[in-house]
Parts: structure tokens; C-alpha cells; sequence
């Protein structure tokens, strides 16, 4: 673009006034410079001189014109809010006066912003509504899965569960609070199926995007209420079992509290005792009582084991569990029906080259026994470890394997030997195949615990005792002195109360 130039010497060499004849000494006299040439290759303008500098200068300037409208051959932007306003209109517009000023459009867009998004709130409120009417207004078909290749079928004999669709439907409007977002939830269907693990998920699949609210379809919905019945089926048993738990836990604690059963408490009398410290006192070679039976002689010495603060031995121990298969047979209806090994049975079945069946197997036969041991409710296997005294039941009445320790201990492979012991037996006397695998291998530790280094194999006789009449073991370490003297008492007599 030229611009004026005040330089007088140059006044010859500008091409612009060359034909006319200007008088150099006239105030107005201005030279402009040489145009220069135009990169657009437009024809030059003339170039006609005005006497007055200022409308000179503004008339070199070309006229303005707006530039060509073209095509744009590019993607658009979609606009987020669907508001379609020029920018020339969006900030400037004339005002009266004729002048341009600009607009204050921060309200006008806020407004047309609050109107659209509440319209896509209702949209989607509407219709969320909507999809919740699928059937009938008091019923909620439930579709079973087909056996042969899982497909959902609803046939005129499937089952219809009434369901309050309508309280429903509320309480999920309630608790879900839609609100109007911009952002959309991708919601992903396959073959026109949607597994929804959480009924929660349902609103959320909902979306606020640019063409509109996508819901559920209606077999997806059915699913979606399908797996929150089972939910609460689910809950519903959760309770049941903390329900039951606690009943049972209160039954235990009560059982716990009992009063002791009088009939294995009875104070021995001074007679009594004089008998039992007179055995104690004796010589220990003289042979006090003798079981025929068993065919077992109790000594003097064998009774000191009787003695508090000393371990139990077989001779005491086979021989009071002699007694207490005598006291059953007496009284039949007063005690379970039971069987009772003596000490050395396990380590017979057991043995140190691992099970042997056939080393016990006519312990048990019928005509020694005049029963068979299926017939039995418990059965008790005394185990003996080194230097402590365990207790093993095949308990038939609770299908179960029990094992009792008075210190705590557990023993798996003492239940799986008497397991398949138990299966060989059944086997070998009755001629029948039985299956124990389901019975529960139980380590009872609700039992009372012995709190010295000498008082297991006593512990062991009284849950040998106690689990025969069908009592809960509401016995415990102070009670042992006593159990002492009374066993004593009861091996001297040959008679088990």
C-alpha cells in the first residue's frame, strides 16, 4: 500500500503526475509513492491527486469488499446443545444509533441451556417410566432358562409371579435421583440380550446423548428383574442361616449354663470313700477286683493310676468301658445303644506296616457280640498317642466322624482309617455296600479342655460317658478329682451308675 511522502527532490520521478502540470509551490502539493505491484495480478488503480490531504489518503485505500464465499469440503462440529447463532449476531448487532455494539448473550444462552437440558430430564424420566410398563400392571413374568441350549421361552405353562410393579418402580425412581448430564452411560447389547448382574445397574444404562434416552429392552428388563429376585432370595437365605446360627448359639450357651446332671454328680458317700482310700492303701500286689468277662484282674497297683496327679492305664480304662457296656444292657431305654473298643483295637487296625482289616476282623462277629456294629448309634474308638489319650466316634445316629481332644489336637487320618474300616465291616458281617464319603469329619472343639499334663485319659472316659447317656459335655477341669474317686469307686464294684 503507498503512503505519502513529503520528499520535494522525488516530485520528478513519480509516474503518477508526469502528464499534468502542478504548481510546486502550492501548499496543497503532496507526492505520493510508487504503488506497489499486487501479488493478485489485479489491473493498478489511477491514481488521482485530491487537494485535500486527509480525503487523499483515506480515497487510496480500495473499497471493502467481503470475501468470496467457498464450499468447506471438511466435518463439521456438532454443536453440544443443538443452539445454531452466527457469531456475527452472537456479539455484535446495531443499535439505534447505528453503531455496533456488543451483546450480552451470556443470559439468553444460559436460558436456552436450562430449557434444553430440562427437556432432555423429562425425556428421560418419561421414558425410564415408560420401559417399567412393559406387561400387565400388577404382574412380572419370570422366564426360566431352557435346558437344551439356554434359551430364553415363555409358554402358556410358565409361571407368573405377582409382583407390586408399581411400588417398584417408585422406590427405583426414589432412590436412583436422575439427574441431567452430559456425559452417557454405553450400555452393550448382544443379540438383543443384556445380563445385569445388579438390579442397581438399570437406571444407570440409561443415557443422555445426542439422540435422545436409550433404555432397556424388554427381555433385557426381564433378566434385569430376574437377577434381583434372586438377589433377594439370596439375602433371604443369608438371614435364615444368621438366624440359625444364633439360635444355635444359644441353645449351646444354655446347654453350657445347665445344672449339672445330678445323676453323674452324686457326692460319694463317707462309706464310700473309707472303700476307695482303703483300696488306694492296700498292697499294691493283692488283686482287688477281678472282671470275668474281660478276663482283667485290678491290682492294688493298677489302681494307683486312679490316684490324682497320675495317667490313666488300659487295664482301669478297658475295664470301666466294660461297665458302661454292662450298664447299657441294663437299662436299654435309659442309654443309647453303643459300642465300645478297648485300647488296643486301633493300634490292631492301624498297625505299623499302615491298615489291615483282617487283623480285626472277628472282634466284631455277631455271636461274640450278639449285634452288628450298623446297628449301633456310636461307636468309640479309645486312641492312644504315646503319652496323651484321644478319642475317636463313628457317630451313626449324626452321620458323622468325630474327633475329641482334651488338648485341642486334630488327627485326619484316624477318621479316614475308621471310615474305611467302617465300610469294610458293614461289607464283610451284613453283606451291604454303603457309602460314607458324605459323612462330616467333625474336630469338636466346644468340649471341655484339660488344663494339666495328666488328666487326658480321664477326660477321655467321661466323653465316653457322657456322650452314651446322650448329655452335652457340661463337665470341666475341677470336676476331675472327683471323677477320679468315683471311677474308683465304680471299678471296685463292677458297676457303672
Amino acid at each position: 500500500m503507498g503512503v505519502l511522502a513529503s520528499n520535494r527532490k522525488r516530485a520528478d520521478d513519480c509516474s503518477g503526475f508526469t502528464s499534468q502540470k502542478i504548481n510546486q509551490n502550492s501548499p496543497d502539493f503532496r507526492v505520493l509513492k510508487k504503488p506497489r505491484i499486487s501479488l493478485t495480478q489485479q489491473s493498478p488503480e489511477k491514481h488521482i491527486w485530491f487537494p485535500n490531504g486527509t480525503v487523499s489518503r483515506l480515497a487510496r485505500y480500495p473499497e471493502a469488499k467481503p470475501p468470496l464465499p467457498r464450499e468447506v469440503h471438511a466435518p463439521c462440529k456438532n454443536l453440544k446443545f443443538r443452539l445454531s447463532v452466527s457469531r456475527s449476531n452472537q456479539y455484535l448487532r446495531p443499535n439505534s444509533s447505528g453503531y455496533i455494539e456488543k451483546e450480552d448473550f451470556s443470559a439468553v444462552s444460559i436460558n436456552t441451556m436450562r430449557s434444553f437440558l430440562c427437556r432432555q430430564y423429562d425425556n428421560a424420566k418419561k421414558m425410564a417410566l415408560d420401559a417399567l410398563r412393559y406387561s400387565k400392571k400388577d404382574k412380572e413374568v419370570i422366564i426360566e432358562d431352557n435346558e437344551q441350549g439356554g434359551e430364553e421361552a415363555v409358554s402358556d405353562d410358565s409361571s407368573v409371579e405377582e409382583v407390586d410393579v408399581e411400588d417398584r418402580r417408585e422406590k427405583i425412581v426414589e432412590e436412583r435421583n436422575l439427574q441431567p448430564s452430559s456425559s452417557s452411560v454405553v450400555t452393550e447389547f448382544n443379540n438383543g440380550s443384556l445380563r445385569v448382574d445388579n438390579a442397581g445397574k438399570m437406571l444407570d444404562s440409561l443415557s443422555l446423548g445426542h439422540e435422545g434416552v436409550q433404555f432397556l429392552s424388554i427381555e433385557a428388563y426381564k433378566n434385569l428383574l430376574n437377577s434381583a429376585e434372586r438377589r433377594n432370595l439370596k439375602i433371604d437365605d443369608l438371614n435364615f442361616e444368621i438366624k440359625l446360627h444364633e439360635e444355635r448359639w444359644d441353645a449351646l450357651r444354655s446347654l453350657r449354663s445347665l445344672k449339672k446332671p445330678v445323676e453323674t454328680f452324686v457326692p460319694l458317700t463317707e462309706e464310700e470313700l473309707s472303700e476307695v482310700e482303703g483300696a488306694f492303701s492296700a498292697n499294691r500286689r493283692n488283686v482287688l477286683v477281678s472282671h470275668q468277662n474281660s478276663n482283667i484282674d485290678i491290682t492294688g497297683q493298677v489302681l494307683q493310676c486312679l490316684r490324682p496327679g497320675a495317667w490313666l492305664n488300659d487295664e482301669v480304662i478297658n475295664v470301666y468301658l466294660e461297665l458302661l457296656k454292662e450298664r447299657e444292657r441294663r437299662e436299654p431305654k435309659k442309654f443309647l445303644k453303643c459300642h465300645f473298643f478297648n485300647t488296643f483295637f486301633y493300634k490292631k487296625l492301624a498297625g505299623e506296616s499302615g491298615y489291615n482289616y483282617k487283623s480285626v476282623r472277628r472282634w466284631t462277629s455277631e455271636r461274640k457280640l450278639g449285634y452288628f456294629l450298623i446297628d449301633c448309634d456310636k461307636i468309640f474308638v479309645p486312641i492312644h498317642k504315646e503319652v496323651h489319650w484321644c478319642l475317636a466316634v463313628i457317630n451313626k445316629k449324626d452321620q458323622k466322624l468325630q474327633y475329641l481332644d482334651s488338648l485341642k489336637g486334630m488327627d485326619a487320618q484316624v477318621l479316614h482309617t475308621l471310615e474305611r474300616y467302617y465300610v469294610e465291616e458293614v461289607k464283610d458281617k451284613c453283606g451291604r455296600d454303603i457309602n460314607i464319603s458324605s459323612w462330616d469329619h467333625e474336630y469338636v472343639e466346644d468340649l471341655p479342655e484339660q488344663m494339666n499334663g495328666f488328666d487326658c485319659g480321664m477326660f477321655m472316659l467321661k466323653y465316653i460317658d457322657f456322650y452314651s447317656r446322650g448329655f452335652g459335655l457340661c463337665f470341666n477341669q475341677g470336676d476331675m478329682p472327683y471323677f477320679r474317686l468315683r471311677t474308683a469307686k465304680e471299678i471296685l464294684r463292677l458297676r457303672a451308675d
